[in-house]
Order: C-alpha cells, then structure tokens, then sequence
C-alpha cells in the first residue's frame, strides 16, 4: 500500500463528506445514530468475535495486563456502546445554533451562529468502544471524522466502523463521514497529522509518549492534554470529615484515570488532626506514601519524595504528599508543578475557595468534590470526545459543543455603513 497516498484519499473523501454532514438535520443525525446503535446490538456476537481474534494476536504479542484489560470487550460493554450511541441522539444538537444576537445602532442585528469544525482526526491506543463514542459525538455534532485506533484492536474497530457507515447509509448520509484507517501502519499516523488541507483538529486519547510525539510533529491544531497530575489540598479550614472521603474517592476509586488525585497538599495547621487517619486509609488500600520531611516525621513508614515526584502522573497506587504554609504557597506549589488538568480544595471558607477558583490555573478546578468527577458525562455533557487543557477554543471535558466553533453572523434590512 501507497500509505501516503492513501492517506490523501482518505482526506479527501473526509472533507467532501463534512459539507454534506455540516448542513444535514438532526433528524438525519439522530436516525443514523439511532441505526448505529441498533446495528451494534444485533452484531453483538460478531463485534465479540472479532475482538477475541485481536485478543489472541495481542497475547502472541506479549502485552501487558493493563492494554489487554482495555482491549477486552464483553457483552456487557457492546450493550454499553450502543447505549453510549443512543445517549449521544438524545442530546440537543448545537449545530446551527444562533446566541447574543443583538441590534446596533445602525439597525444591523449581530450574533454568532455554532458551526461544526470540519474534519476531526482521531488517534487512540486500545480500546475499541472509542470507535462508536467519537464516531457518534463527531456525527452528531456535523463533523466529519477519521479514525486511527491502536494496531492491537484492528478487526474490532474495522467491525465497528463497518456498523457506523451501514447506519450512515440507512439515513441517507455518506458513508465516509466516517472513516477507519484500514492500514497498522504507524506511518500512517504521521501523514494525518500533517493533512492541513483536509484536517481541522487531532484529538489524540493515548498514552503519554504518543501524545508528546503528536505535539512534536503534528501540523494540524490539537485538543489534547499531555497528562493528569491532579491536587487535593487540604486548607487551614478544611472538614475533616470530608477531607478523607474526597482523598480516599480522588486517589483510589481508580488509579489509571487522568483525573485521580496523584498529590495531596495540606496546609500546617491542619496536618496532625487530619493526615494520620488519612494514611491509615491510603496505606491499607496498599497505597504508598511519598512525602515531604514533615510528612516523614508524622509518617515513618512514608518514602521521602524528590522533585520528580511532586510532578509526577503515577497512575499507580502511589501518592506524593506535602505539608504547605497555606492557600499561598498551595496554589503555587498546584501552578508550577500540576498538568493544569483538574485540581479540589477542602474548606469551609468562602474567601480561601473563591481565591482557589480564581487563580488556579487548571481545566477544572473543585470545591468539597472529589477530582474524579472530571468527565463529561458528570458535567453534563452526555459523552465526551477527550480532555483539553488547552486555553484556546476547548477547555476541560470536550463534549458536542467543544466540537464545535462560532462564526459571526449579521442580519440585515438593507442597511449600509456610512
């Protein structure tokens, strides 16, 4: 196979098929969804099938434990994927969307209409429902999308694309909407990141390495976020209370996830009332302590933690802790060392949490709420394409509307300028 050309062929019919996407109804949307989601349910038994074959080569092929628990699909989660598809119909579509529209003075009316962004490349590493959730979010939201899912997963995503684009033609909209790069070949993803012609954003969901490469190499504008060291701090004012459930749910609900607490600061007045029933729980959920000296002092059996680790995103049962003089130095210990991702404060008082909200600069940013509620099925998004930590465009959870933009718009009677 030519991969470049192939690549440009791809391109191609991606962008010819977002104009069409870009003025369908949200009738013609919603019934190809609702047809995806039918579709899935019925091939459950092949979707399985062919899922097992990746699972077989990814054994042969040595994988970790980890990759092969996301690579995995039951029943249970084909069910989910369709229902995740009929969630995503149920949501108001943003596309055509007209707000501040307001008369100037010379009797113009201006406003800003929402828009699609065009063409929307997607590049993720094993897990195979990823292929219906951004083919359904890109869909509904009038984007056209490509599609490049880790090598490991080839014959499920190519079976579930093959659902999309049958659900695509039952609505009367094109087929290549929606397309999967057939090809493992690793070159191919460097050619879609350099498709300015035809690609509007890269949405990369993977591992740190691949999205430092995409960064590195990518000519086409990213919505990413390179990785999730997220805070809990614990302030002068905290409840003690609270201050254990929101650490023991932010740390160890989940150790993989972007958004799980991965550093705990608290503030010195707090440190001997609250920190040791807070180490009493992390160290008997087999988590291991990484800590200042002052934590070292109230906690011998903590490990004394370097600069790396106040910077780290563990993903792992492992946390890094450090005492702090106050709000001050907490939000510039969160600032200099944080991914800018999510970061929670613990208080009571009212003045230390607005300055917390204000002058954190992070994607999300808590209040008395546990750090794995950043998702946009919690804000309220339905579904979510990734995470943006980004300032420009897309900030946090990117749903439907961050896959989307607004264009000004002017209506008029005749008017001209003078």
């Amino acid at each position: 196979m030519d991969i470049e050309q192939y690549m440009q062929n791809v391109g191609k019919h991606a962008r010819e098929a977002s104009r069409r996407i870009a003025r369908a109804d949200s009738n013609a949307k919603n019934n190809a969804l609702r047809a995806i989601a039918a579709a899935i349910r019925r091939d459950t038994d092949d979707l399985l099938a062919a899922n097992r074959e990746d699972l077989a080569a990814a054994r042969a092929a040595g994988l970790e434990p980890a990759m092969l628990d996301r690579l995995t699909l039951s029943a249970k989660g084909v069910a989910a994927m369709a229902e995740g598809v009929d969630q995503v119909a149920a949501l108001a579509d943003p596309v055509g969307e007209i707000s501040d529209l307001k008369f100037r003075p010379s009797g113009i009316q201006v406003g800003r209409m929402r828009v699609p962004l065009g063409v929307i490349g997607i590049i993720y590493e094993a897990r195979p429902n990823v292929t219906a959730d951004a083919a359904a979010l890109c869909l509904k939201s009038g984007n056209a999308s490509i599609l490049r899912g880790g090598s490991e997963a080839i014959r499920s995503n190519r079976a579930i694309a093959a659902l999309v684009q049958e659900g695509l033609a039952t609505a009367g909209l094109p087929a290549n909407a929606v397309q999967v790069i057939e090809t493992t070949d690793r070159a191919a993803v460097g050619h879609l990141i350099t498709l300015r012609e035809y690609v509007d954003v890269i949405v990369p969901r993977g591992g740190k390495g691949l999205i430092a490469r995409l960064l590195a190499e990518s000519r086409v504008p990213m919505i990413q976020h390179l990785d999730g060291n997220c805070h809990v701090y614990l302030d002068d004012d905290a409840d003690p209370e609270k201050a254990l459930q929101i650490v023991e749910n932010s740390k160890t609900q989940r150790y993989g996830t972007c958004n799980t607490a991965e550093s705990l600061l608290l503030a010195r007045s707090v440190v001997a009332q609250v920190l040791p029933a807070i180490a009493a729980m992390l160290t008997q959920k087999g988590v291991e302590i990484r800590g200042c000296h002052e934590t070292l002092a109230l906690l011998p059996h903590a490990r004394a933690a370097t600069e790396e680790d106040y910077a780290a995103e563990f993903l792992a049962p492992i946390i890094s802790v450090k005492v702090v003089s106050g709000l001050d130095e907490a939000i510039e210990h969160i600032n200099h060392y944080g991914s800018h991702h999510t970061d929670a404060i613990v208080s009571e008082n009212y003045t230390s949490v607005m300055r917390f909200l204000r002058e954190v600069d992070s994607a999300s940013v808590m209040v008395n709420a546990s750090t794995r509620f950043a998702d946009g099925f919690e804000y309220g998004l339905g579904a979510e394409i990734g995470i943006s930590t980004d300032k420009i465009h897309a900030r946090g959870p990117v749903g439907l509307e961050g896959l989307t933009s607004q264009k000004w718009i002017v209506l008029g009677n005749g008017e001209v300028r003078a």
